[in-house]
């Protein structure tokens, strides 16, 4: 397996470390410059969301795969879950060890729970493709400046999780990718890259607060259009 599947996650890593140090020198950013920032950002991510749901050949299967993982999502209550897990491990660190384990934990929720780095880390495991991760590389990096500017060094620190969260999924993406024929590969990557395009359009409108998606809910989409092309390239 060749180390270059971890790209994508070693540059997220160094976004966030570069970020984070950056904004130590940083402390006077006002609320309406970290605002306009974070809502221009929201707009790139917008974009590269669009760019990838449209490499779909097959849309009504997209469409019909991201409403049934929608529904599969709010029953599992996935978000849910996934904030209350965030939630027990700030209760149980954060708040216990002082300011600098509480940027830790933080930020480490922060760039690690959530849809883009699952789906991004997929991508380069089976595409070997990092797009999705340098561009949470720049988002992660922005929002670290922010975040040491005004809680300290230890948001430079989440790097290490982020790293090893989404390195072994990126991993354990490209074993099954080995596994599989580079034909069915070549068809099932564009059909994953548009139902991670819809789901990062939901993660970019979030972002600029225009409307509240719960977009992990909508990450079993990512299985069922797997199992549907799978079904379609051997059974039809």
């Amino acid at each position: 397996m060749a180390l270059s599947v971890l790209t994508g996650s070693v540059v997220n890593a160094v976004g966030i470390i570069l970020g984070g140090w950056l904004g130590l020198f940083l402390t006077k950013m006002t609320a309406n410059m970290k605002d306009t920032v974070t809502k221009v950002m929201g707009i790139g991510i917008l974009v590269l969301g669009i760019q990838m749901a449209m490499s779909t050949q097959a849309l009504i299967a997209v469409l019909v795969c991201i409403c049934l993982g929608a529904i599969l999502g709010e029953y599992w209550q996935i978000e849910a879950k996934i904030h209350r897990c965030g939630v027990y491990l700030e209760h149980k660190v954060g708040q216990s060890d002082g300011q600098f384990s509480e940027a830790f934990v933080a930020a480490t929720l922060l760039f690690v729970i959530g849809s883009m780095g699952i789906i991004g880390a997929i991508q380069s495991g089976i595409a070997n493709d990092h797009t999705i991760l340098f561009t949470k590389a720049v988002m992660d990096g922005v929002l670290a400046v922010i975040l040491s500017s005004t809680m300290g060094v230890g948001i430079i620190f989440s790097a290490g999780p982020v790293l090893l969260y989404q390195g072994l999924i990126a991993i354990f993406a490209s074993l099954i990718g080995q596994a599989l024929p580079e034909q069915f590969i070549e068809v099932l990557m564009p059909e994953i890259s548009a139902v991670g395009g819809i789901l990062i359009i939901g993660i970019s409108l979030n972002l600029m607060s225009i409307i509240k998606i719960r977009v992990s809910n909508v990450l079993p989409s990512l299985l069922l259009i797997i199992f549907f092309i799978a079904v379609r390239y051997y059974f039809c």
